[in-house]
């Protein structure tokens, strides 16, 4: 998505994570604020995506197959704040994740703006609890310590003790601000298990006046309580809003690396 006259794309993210479905052929209802994913595969997105002259928007094939596209596009002709912030999104994907390496979900972002925005694709390669890790957000020239640090990966998606319910499995949700989901398992924190989560700061914005870096660790647990560092396959899309122009963002990784499988 390009607004006005920029050059460089606000938005560049695979069409399934721009809807929160990361996993390729795997659907799950999505009740939010400004996405929906209805019965049966139906994507809505309505976040805010102001503009003041055009906007140009568009979609890739990457396939050898042609598709088959659908899609409508509601807009409002209206007077719009000169300081209006624009809409971003990014994509980003760890691989494995390299050991003790938090995942980065956001950098490389100057200028001022708010974060309103995390879904992620997560695919589990160990047994055992996998989300011990703290979410991180490094605002206006924070080096070592973050302004914002998490308690853990299900805590910062608004769940609580591992997303487990009393019987031992997962508890899948879907709410106005957050929602969590299993795709695939054998069983609870059972390795190649794979998870959708998200999380909309709508009423909780993350404000920044410089810059912002937003990380995650992928945290699991060795014996006598220590900490195992995983090396799990992230893949993150990361939305905010800030003024333009933005800085370039990193080149899409190639077709077999972009294929959440």
């Amino acid at each position: 998505m390009y607004w006005d006259d920029e050059i460089y794309p606000s938005v560049e993210v695979p069409l399934g994570d721009f809807f929160c479905m990361g996993w390729k052929g795997e659907y799950h209802p999505v009740v939010s604020l400004p996405v929906a994913v209805n019965p049966m595969g139906g994507l809505n997105s309505y976040w805010e995506m102001s503009f003041h002259k055009k906007a140009r928007i568009t979609l890739e094939n990457l396939d050898e197959i042609p598709m088959i596209l659908f899609y409508q596009i509601n807009a409002c002709l209206t007077s719009v704040p000169e300081d209006a912030a624009q809409f971003h999104a990014q994509w980003r994907r760890s691989n494995p994740l390299p050991y003790k390496v938090p995942h980065t979900i956001l950098d490389g972002v100057k200028g001022w703006g708010q974060y309103v925005g995390t879904y992620l694709a997560w695919g589990s390669n160990n047994n055992q609890w996998w989300g011990e890790g703290e979410i991180k957000f490094f605002l206006d020239g924070d080096q070592e310590y973050p302004t914002i640090c998490g308690t853990g990966t299900e805590d910062y998606f608004c769940g609580a003790w591992g997303f487990e319910t009393p019987k031992g499995q997962y508890g899948e949700f879907t709410s106005p601000y957050s929602g969590f989901w299993c795709v695939k398992t054998d069983g609870l924190n059972r390795s190649q298990t794979r998870f959708g989560m998200y999380r909309w700061h709508i009423m909780d914005p993350v404000r920044f006046e410089e810059d912002i870096k937003v990380t995650i660790q992928a945290l699991g647990w060795r014996s006598g309580g220590r900490y195992l560092p995983l090396q799990d396959d992230i893949a993150s899309t990361a939305f905010w809003y800030q003024n333009e122009p933005h800085a370039p963002f990193s080149p899409l990784p190639g077709k077999d690396d972009l294929e959440v499988i």
